[in-house]
């Protein structure tokens, strides 16, 4: 019954291709067909906010810090972000989606879920309301971006990421089974790098082998996320797309290759953590008055510490500052630190939605 209720359903998925780094070559002649990164200065502890394909094809990514970008790629373009810029765009592209359908779930400046079952203009399908968004995006903003049409948030996500950039894919409830069953391990939303290992070392490497897992099996594995996993590799996911999301956190966090062991090492790794938490607040509007530090050991024992601060913040130097000074007040016990993480919460701010000013941490974030 669950995926017959699925099946009534049409979602697309749209993510924009390389946003800010097609808007500043959209913006700057120059930049077009040039290796572009967006993000922090490399002679600073700056990080990748995202890239060109052109810089793409010499390894540089997302989250990545600039340091190790210029590495990669001598002759990249660096390009500071103009958040304002692209927040003015995502509102026009928000604006092209409201053409379609009400039901549009945000999830960042360059990419939403859209419920298009009932479609205001009676169109019927959702491949073709994909079509015309892209298009419209073409046309009005001089953009691309990809699609992902199917009947759940998962698959079509998925999707939207299959044919990049200018894609349009659409996985249809008969492919779903064997699309999903033929899909590596890391390709899984939800499934991070740490997780993708574990699952290889024990034989998983595809959604038919994770199959072969009974529930309780994959949960002995992985834990809460396991009935998650168990789940969506049989296609079925029942979350609604919802108009507006409640942001409750935004932060960041890195699992080291070698586990550090000097204070300065941490403290290094904090400054280049908050970076890109200063980078997500900024990009959503947010600022917080909770700066939570996490740490994990090498034996993967985990702690949390957090000060609340009397006023809202998305200053890196104080998220920094504050993070290591909770790290510092921190009895190690000489143990290793495998994991940090930064991360900020208790917004409480005043955010515009759909032109009206509210006190809630509620946010639409193409608003």
């Amino acid at each position: 019954m669950e995926q017959e209720a699925n099946k009534k359903r049409k979602i697309i998925h749209i993510d924009m291709d390389a946003f800010y780094a097609s808007v500043e070559q959209r913006d700057h002649p120059e930049y077009r067909g040039k290796p572009v990164i967006v993000g922090g200065s490399p002679n600073s502890r700056g990080v990748v906010a995202t890239a060109s394909y052109e810089a793409r094809k010499f390894g540089v990514r997302s989250a990545m810090s600039s340091r190790r970008a210029v590495q990669l790629c001598p002759e990249g373009i660096f390009v500071y972000p103009r958040f304002d810029v692209y927040k003015e765009v995502s509102r026009h592209i928000r604006e092209i989606f409201s053409r379609y359908t009400d039901l549009i779930e945000p999830l960042s400046l360059d990419e939403a879920y859209l419920d298009v079952s009932v479609d205001k203009l009676g169109i019927g399908s959702a491949i073709e309301i994909a079509r015309l968004i892209k298009q419209a995006i073409k046309d009005e903003l001089h953009l691309t971006a990809s699609a992902g049409v199917s009947i759940n948030k998962f698959v079509a996500k998925i999707a939207s990421d299959m044919n990049k950039p200018d894609g349009l894919t659409f996985i249809g409830p008969s492919q779903i089974n064997n699309f999903m069953e033929q899909l590596p391990v890391e390709k899984f939303h939800g499934v991070g790098k740490v997780t993708a290992e574990k699952m290889k070392k024990m034989g998983l490497h595809t959604g038919a082998d994770l199959k072969r897992l009974s529930e309780n099996e994959i949960k002995q594995y992985f834990g809460k996320p396991g009935a998650f996993y168990f789940r969506i590799v049989r296609g079925i996911d029942e979350r609604e797309v919802q108009p507006h999301r409640e942001t409750k956190s935004a932060g960041a966090e890195d699992t080291f290759p070698v586990d550090l062991t000097e204070v300065e090492e941490m403290n290094r790794e904090l400054e280049r953590i908050g970076t890109l938490v200063t980078t997500r607040l900024k990009r959503h509007n947010l600022k917080g008055r909770t700066i939570t530090l996490k740490v994990k050991y090498s034996d993967f024992k985990q702690i949390t510490r957090n000060q609340s601060l009397s006023f809202a913040t998305d200053d890196l130097e104080i998220i920094v500052r504050t993070a290591q000074q909770l790290l510092a007040a921190v009895d190690h016990e000489d143990k290793p630190i495998r994991l940090l993480g930064i991360s900020l919460s208790n917004f409480g701010e005043i955010i515009h939605i759909n032109g009206n000013s509210s006190n809630s941490t509620q946010l639409s974030l193409f608003d």
